[in-house]
């Protein structure tokens, strides 16, 4: 059983910035986020394995960048540009392939306000 403890999140305006942060008990192959909005299907966000190799969602790419500490099992989201779109609990998600969730972590809400 892997333990996620996830960071992070809150509350910005329009534009700005926010950072989360997933800490893994035990070193997992890829690492990355989800989110759900209400009344939406979750949704993929961004992933990175071991190896570095990343994946973003097209309504994303080039505002998020993901990246990870493989010594301390850590994985980080860094979103800027934010619109009020991405409101939505973030969802931790690592499992042993890419586009595969194992565990996944307890959610953590961002809004971003118009």
């Amino acid at each position: 059983q892997v333990q996620l403890v996830e960071s992070g999140g809150g509350v910005v305006q329009t534009g700005g910035s926010l950072r989360l942060s997933c800490t893994a008990s035990g070193n997992i192959f890829n690492m990355g986020y989800y989110r759900q909005s209400p009344g939406k299907a979750r949704e993929f966000v961004a992933q990175i394995t071991s190896s570095y190799t990343t994946d973003y969602a097209f309504s994303v790419k080039g505002r998020f960048t993901i990246s990870r500490d493989n010594a301390k099992n850590t994985v980080t989201l860094q979103m800027a540009g934010l619109k009020p779109e991405d409101t939505a609990v973030y969802y931790c998600s690592v499992g042993g392939r890419r586009y595969r969730t194992d565990y996944w972590g307890q959610g953590t809400q961002v809004t971003v306000s118009s």
